[in-house]
């Protein structure tokens, strides 16, 4: 099996410009190609974490990545699935998420001589003379075929600015400068950019009469149809500092029945036909499933050892065991009052919900525990000297935060 049909199996190609080109170009390594990521914050998240794996399985099949920063790019923002428009971020910002974004990178790619790139689209866009870029690029650009993108339509109905409309743009000149830099030959994205991905084929093939091909992977959706990687408290990040390894692992340990075969196909690198056999699992065996995927996703994430660490936490928590590894809230004098906190403003501030009512809700719907003990009154307090030991607060049956005192 090629490494294209083997995208196919695991249900991630979404849509090619050249089955044929593609299939043949990946599988002969003969694919250099670049996947785009705007620096809009310093850690990378689950919503890129596919586009990684992605360029792992391509590099080690023999092809050449280019990951490319949107260090120019990122001064506009990208409308594709937003109804806001991203706030605008300073030089030093975006400078320092491009430096975070490449280390976090290297755990999945080798950008060892030769084998991949790393470029900053900065390097060319922010000298582009506005006058000569008109005269280069505007002519091959269709403002009504533009406005047909589903990027765009969406945004019509809010307003889209100026600054927006030229996202597009921006990013097919990103593929045009780098099949002439690069011998680009393909870009990879999610399904919302094909779009700009269309764009980018269109004016390397109307500017240098070049043949260059574009595909899109699969969007991580859950069974309800929404995108994954998000919690009551945010985005999952990639970045230990952000999200724990032990809440990483709670992540995908906690996905539903129906979503936890198809993220093992589409995001772990274990072979098709142990997945195969997966297939028929049901009952308990998808609470193993559910193991193996946040095991296997943890690894890649943050290492071994500590995926061995979270998962083990995780079962002794589950066991009533101890809580050496899991997320810890910190409270200082000035989150107490009188000397106590209430468990409604706990909870709050461990993050396991968003509000006061919904943690009213979940104590009265007999929801919470602490250090094991159901929690009923809504009206029930703790003082210094608890946290002091620390105790564990639990919400439902798979969400648990140490609270201790500074």
């Amino acid at each position: 099996m090629g490494i294209y049909e083997e995208l196919q199996a695991r249900g991630l190609i979404a849509q090619v410009t050249d089955e044929e080109e593609i299939r043949e170009l990946i599988n002969n390594g003969k694919a250099t190609f670049y996947i785009g990521f705007d620096p809009t914050a310093d850690s990378l998240h689950v919503g890129h974490f596919m586009a990684l794996c992605l360029m792992k399985r391509l590099q080690e099949a023999g092809n050449r990545p280019i990951a490319l920063i949107g260090g120019g790019t990122g001064y506009i923002g990208d409308p594709s699935g937003r109804s806001d428009m991203r706030s605008m971020m300073t030089p030093e910002q975006i400078q320092h998420n491009c430096d975070c974004f490449k280390k976090q990178m290297s755990r999945f790619i080798d950008f060892s001589e030769g084998k991949a790139l790393m470029v900053n689209n900065a390097d060319w866009l922010l000298d582009l003379n506005y006058i000569d870029l008109l005269r280069e690029v505007g002519p091959h650009f269709s403002v009504n075929r533009m406005l047909t993108a589903e990027c765009y339509k969406q945004r019509m109905e809010k307003g889209l600015s100026f600054l927006e409309f030229n996202y597009m743009i921006m990013q097919s000149y990103d593929f045009y400068v780098l099949y002439q830099k690069y011998g680009c030959n393909m870009q990879f994205g999610g399904d919302d950019q094909w779009s700009n991905m269309l764009g980018g084929t269109e004016l390397i093939r109307r500017k240098l009469g070049k043949n260059a091909c574009a595909m899109t992977i699969t969007l991580l959706l859950n069974s309800e149809g929404k995108k994954m990687g998000k919690t009551q408290s945010g985005a999952v990040w990639l970045d230990p500092d952000k999200t724990s390894p032990f809440e990483f692992y709670q992540y995908w340990r906690n996905v539903a029945d129906a979503d936890v075969l198809k993220c093992i196909r589409m995001l772990t690198f274990l072979p098709l036909e142990e997945i195969d056999k997966m297939d028929s699992w049901e009952g308990a065996q998808l609470n193993t499933a559910k193991e193996i995927l946040a095991y296997e996703l943890t690894k890649l994430v943050h290492g071994e050892e500590e995926a061995k660490k979270a998962q083990d936490s995780a079962r002794a928590l589950f066991s009533q065991g101890d809580a050496a590894n899991m997320p810890t809230t910190t409270l200082t004098e000035e989150d107490l009052e009188d000397g106590c906190l209430d468990i409604l403003t706990m909870l709050v501030k461990a993050e396991l919900v968003p509000s006061k009512s919904e943690a009213r809700r979940a104590v009265q719907q007999g929801g919470v525990s602490v250090d094991g003990e159901k929690i009923t009154n809504i009206h029930e307090v703790f003082t210094e000297d608890a946290f002091k030991a620390g105790i564990v607060l639990k919400k439902g049956k798979k969400n648990f935060r140490k609270i201790v005192m500074e």
